[in-house]
């Protein structure tokens, strides 16, 4: 049985940083790019980065450019979302989820496994 497990999120306050992790198991992360997406109350699923397993990141919204970083540890089987200033812009309810095919160049957000999401608030 796959399983994504996202952990990390949490209620901060802006300008504070958070990491997000993600555990795979059930399948080798080594075998699938891995994507990171979030979706704020009333917005539309928004793709942030796709880590591909060679050609690097694919970062698809400059909403976060700069202030996030995606990573892969394939040993540990597991993916992390740095997120650096957070602001209230960022109040949404982030998945990690895999696909079997490279990361395409435009946003796309098909993918084959998904997780259940974990909430990040960003409140004073």
């Amino acid at each position: 049985q796959v399983q994504l497990v996202e952990s990390g999120g949490g209620l901060v306050q802006p300008g504070s940083s958070l990491t997000l992790s993600c555990v795979v198991s059930g399948l080798l992360l080594r075998d699938y790019s891995l994507g990171w997406l979030r979706q704020a109350p009333g917005k539309k699923r928004e793709e942030l980065f796709c880590v591909g397993r060679v050609r690097g990141t694919t970062l698809y919204t400059d909403a976060v450019s700069g202030r996030f970083t995606a990573s892969r540890d394939n040993a540990k089987n597991a993916a992390y979302l740095h997120m650096d200033a957070l602001s209230p812009d960022d109040t949404a309810t982030y998945y990690c989820a895999l696909r079997h095919t490279p990361c395409p160049t435009v946003t796309e957000s098909f993918y084959d496994y998904w997780g259940q999401g974990t909430q990040v608030a960003v409140s004073s």
